[in-house]
């Protein structure tokens, strides 16, 4: 009988070694931990009641152990135990049966080590409802590639109406909307023709009735969107058509610098009294101090629409007259979500209108057409640049959309199939 000892940095290459010193016909006598790695006494022409385990069998233990392994990394299973277990006895029965009957050292090492890596593989396991997650959006996506392909296949109008309509960046609910309202036999020119003035008679409009018959208007809005460039044009304006004896300027904004002093600055410019006051609590006194002027225009305070004062303001400004009008100033320039959560945010204040400003500094106005459309909010003005007052425009419809157009031709969009494929799945579903 030759008896040899076997030292490596792990189990498997001390198996290997044994198998290529003494063939596969060698036991293994014992096992153990060793500093740096592992230990095995190996013996051939070895013959006893208690038979051990032969080293190629033992190598497929290992092998079938370390197939385990991989399947506890991976999360095959929500218990890594029991994963270690059944690929364990799925990859290798024989080789199962063969370490039962190691020593127990040699049982302990290899128990010792599957807890190591069971433990491992626990804190690296994926999250089952996320895994269940991820397979439901790919299942969505290539439901809705389907249905997208089978309605370009069947109706490529209606599949270029949207396509059209994406570019110009109106909202894909919006779109589906005015595509399922078309008639089905139209030329695409007609049908694209047919959409757009849809669009138009969704957006409502107000007339120029402020600089024609007066009120009290306030201005609200998030900082930046141009709420006291858009109040000097409409000061101009009426200062233009009725002299300047009518009119008032008030500003609530504390919080900005400079902005009570180029209100007062306005104010001389165009001989009319202009007032500034901590706040819209102060409003009430005032506005019964102004009961005489026809027009009293209002600045307030810009504030972003998660900033936590906001609700408090507009209820403030809400409650501050029967004849206060509150008119919702827009960036044209913002993203469509900006937009949307804008006109959530600011609905405190009960606007009656809004006004779009920076259309010169919009890349795209889809965002702006769909909140109009959605919200029914009227549009009473639309604001085009810095010049006082030649850059204010009573809001038209058809105009705002034709400016769309041109610049999503101007711009040269176009839409990615892979976006119209997701956006528009469940719309063409509607559509079939």
């Amino acid at each position: 009988m030759k008896i040899k000892q076997y030292r490596a940095a792990d189990m498997r290459q001390a198996l290997r070694l044994v198998k290529e010193a003494q063939g596969p016909d060698a036991v293994i006598l014992s096992s153990r931990r060793i500093a740096g790695g592992v230990e095995i006494v190996a013996a051939v022409d070895y013959d006893c009641e208690a038979p051990q385990a032969p080293v190629q069998a033992a190598s497929q233990a290992w092998e079938a152990r370390s197939d385990a392994r991989a399947e506890v990394r991976a999360g095959a299973c929500a218990n890594p135990r029991e994963a270690d277990v059944q690929a364990l006895h799925r990859g290798a029965p024989a080789a199962a049966d063969v370490m039962d009957e190691f020593r127990d050292d040699s049982r302990d090492d290899f128990r010792d080590d599957f807890r190591a890596e069971i433990a491992a593989g626990e804190g690296a396991g994926v999250d089952v409802n996320e895994e269940l997650r991820n397979l439901r959006r790919m299942l969505e996506t290539q439901l809705a590639t389907l249905a997208w392909n089978d309605l370009s296949r069947r109706a490529p109008i209606q599949t270029e109406l949207l396509k059209q309509l994406s570019v110009l960046g109106i909202a894909h609910d919006l779109a589906g909307e005015l595509v399922s309202q078309l008639p089905s036999r139209l030329e695409l020119a007609e049908a694209y023709r047919l959409a757009l003035a849809l669009m138009a008679r969704r957006i409502e409009v107000v007339p120029e009735r402020w600089v024609e018959s007066g009120g009290i208007v306030a201005m609200v809005g998030a900082t930046g969107v141009g709420k006291t460039t858009l109040l000097a044009k409409l000061a101009a304006r009426w200062v233009m058509r009725h002299g300047p004896r009518e009119l008032a300027l008030v500003t609530t904004d504390s919080v900005r610098i400079g902005a009570q002093e180029q209100l007062h600055t306005l104010g001389r410019l165009l001989g009319v009294p202009a007032y500034a006051i901590d706040g819209p609590a102060e409003l009430p006194e005032l506005l019964d101090h102004l009961g005489s002027k026809r027009l009293v225009l209002i600045d307030t305070a810009g504030l972003s629409q998660r900033d936590p004062r906001l609700g408090n303001e507009l209820d403030l400004l809400a409650r501050a007259g029967d004849r206060l009008e509150t008119a919702l100033v827009i960036s044209a320039a913002a993203q469509a979500g900006a937009i949307e959560e804008a006109v959530a945010q600011f609905a405190a204040a009960r606007p009656v209108s809004c006004t779009l400003t920076k259309l010169d500094e919009a890349a795209s106005l889809g965002g702006a057409l769909s909140m109009l459309m959605r919200s029914g909010l009227p549009l009473a003005y639309l604001s085009d640049g810095q010049r006082v007052p030649e850059d204010l425009h009573p809001a038209r419809a058809h105009r705002l959309i034709a400016r769309a157009v041109e610049l999503s031709r101007s711009a040269g969009a176009s839409a990615d199939e892979d976006l119209l494929s997701r956006r528009f799945g469940a719309v063409a579903h509607a559509l079939a």
